[in-house]
């Protein structure tokens, strides 16, 4: 038993070898435990988790959250905080669209949900938190109810988590609720640029995230 923690993903003007995400890559091994936490009470409750798990746990979190505030529960204070590893959390509830994301991306998602709102467009948004185990359940549930699905990550679009996420809900009992084909709404497929101006064109932000979702529903 033991953690890796560290950065990944998209930073700020590091390039190639400091601004890709290894998710995908650690999410690939059978026998790791692969953590994704995105807010203040994931990193806390799965952090201590992670700690007390018999199994080895890479911990992956984004430097550019490094330094955000976030509102939380007087519960995640307390010193018995933990949360399970392998359960996604539903932070937004919708109707029309299912966002499943993980680290930073969850923001680009609630980002997204708000412009879309203002358009009359409901998305449910989903945290998976957990890359390996991943919570598919969580997200074959959303799917049912809301017909629709895009996944959103910072990682490259072959073989990554979202291409993961696909193959599962096509293989699963969610499969024949799909109303349009699921959307990866990924990170370009070229190496990281090293300009700032260039990296933040080259991963998903909310105005993408949005763009899928109107593609997804005919918009």
């Amino acid at each position: 038993p033991i953690v890796f923690r560290g950065p990944n993903g998209c930073a700020a003007g590091v390039a190639a070898q400091h601004s890709q995400c290894f998710a995908a890559w650690y999410g690939h091994c059978p026998g790791l435990k692969v953590i994704s936490p995105y807010d203040s009470e994931d990193c806390k409750g799965l952090l201590k988790a992670a700690v007390r798990d018999h199994d080895p746990v890479v911990f992956l979190e984004n430097e550019l959250m490094y330094g955000t505030t976030f509102e939380i529960e007087d519960q995640v204070m307390e010193d018995n905080f933990l949360l399970p590893i392998g359960k996604a959390k539903v932070m937004k509830q919708g109707k029309d669209i299912t966002l499943v994301s993980h680290s930073i991306g969850v923001g680009f998602c609630m980002g997204a949900a708000e412009l879309l709102a203002k358009e009359g467009i409901s998305a449910e948004v989903i945290n998976l938190r957990s890359i390996r185990p991943l919570d598919i359940d969580t997200v074959n549930q959303s799917v049912m109810k809301t017909n629709h699905l895009i996944t959103v990550e910072g990682g490259f679009p072959m073989f990554g988590v979202g291409a993961e996420v696909c193959a599962q809900v096509i293989e699963g009992p969610a499969f024949h609720y799909l109303d349009a084909p699921v959307i990866r709404c990924t990170g370009v497929d070229v190496p990281m640029p090293y300009a700032k101006s260039l990296e933040v064109r080259a991963t998903p932000q909310a105005e993408d995230v949005v763009k899928a979702v109107k593609k997804v529903l005919n918009r």
